[in-house]
């Protein structure tokens, strides 16, 4: 496979915009869409983390004709408790402004993160290296406008549903804030799988590198050989 990666708006080297409008999960795809159009690209795998996620499964919900299969990792924090997470995010926000980039050291040590560094200590302080390397301008902006700004997973249900695009969530079974709706994902997608890798955090990607990519390949052999079906109607309940 060609992977093609790319910097979001408001994360260097791409550009950061100063308008707080130029920031929101609808802003996100449309980057997106207008990177692969530029490129020449009709057709692509999209797959992303955190906020990575919920640009690729928005992708597969407003450009399916676009997206061959979604990888939705991590995705769906701030869902469980809207309020709380909108409020959270603006004081983050806030604190960015304030005090830089530090604002977020305590996020590098967050208990979705303590995993990546039990696992791999090296990893997780290659991780805080480049997280720590953010614009803090631009890391504000987007945590306004993005995760801030962004509707619950739960308030697109009827899209979700209507979906056909192969998709595969992945999350860690201690990341609190994606499990729940990363099940809710799995029961409206219907062409949709969930993988819960075990005493992992938020950053699976880099906590389970081999079972990650082992997922994703296992997922995007599956979707090339047209055997990752519509899920039946009735399956799911219970005896």
């Amino acid at each position: 496979y060609r992977v093609i990666t790319y910097n979001a708006r408001g994360y260097p080297p791409s550009d950061v915009p100063d308008d707080p409008a130029a920031y929101s999960q609808d802003q996100a795809v449309a980057d997106l869409h207008a990177l692969l159009r530029a490129l020449g690209i009709e057709q692509a795998y999209v797959g992303g983390l955190s906020m990575g996620g919920a640009t690729a499964l928005h992708f597969g919900v407003q450009h399916p004709e676009m997206a061959r299969a979604v990888v939705i990792a991590a995705a769906g924090s701030g869902s469980t408790d809207p309020d709380s997470f909108r409020e959270g995010c603006h004081a983050r926000a806030d604190r960015l402004e304030a005090e830089g980039m530090a604002a977020l050291e305590d996020y590098a040590r967050g208990p979705a993160r303590v995993q990546l560094r039990r696992k791999d200590p090296d990893g997780w302080e290659r991780f805080r290296e480049l997280l720590m390397g953010h614009s803090a301008r631009g890391s504000a902006l987007t945590m306004r406008g993005v995760q801030g700004g962004r509707p619950p997973v739960f308030a697109f249900e009827r899209e979700l549903r209507a979906m056909q695009v192969p998709a595969l969530i992945l999350t860690g079974d201690e990341d609190d804030a994606c499990l729940k709706p990363a099940l809710f994902m799995k029961r409206c997608l219907p062409r949709s799988g969930l993988v819960v890798l075990p005493q992992s955090g938020h950053g699976i990607n880099l906590e389970e590198p081999e079972l990650f990519n082992g997922a994703v390949l296992d997922f995007l052999t599956a979707v090339e050989g047209d055997r990752w079906p519509v899920r039946e109607q009735g399956s799911g309940g219970g005896l």
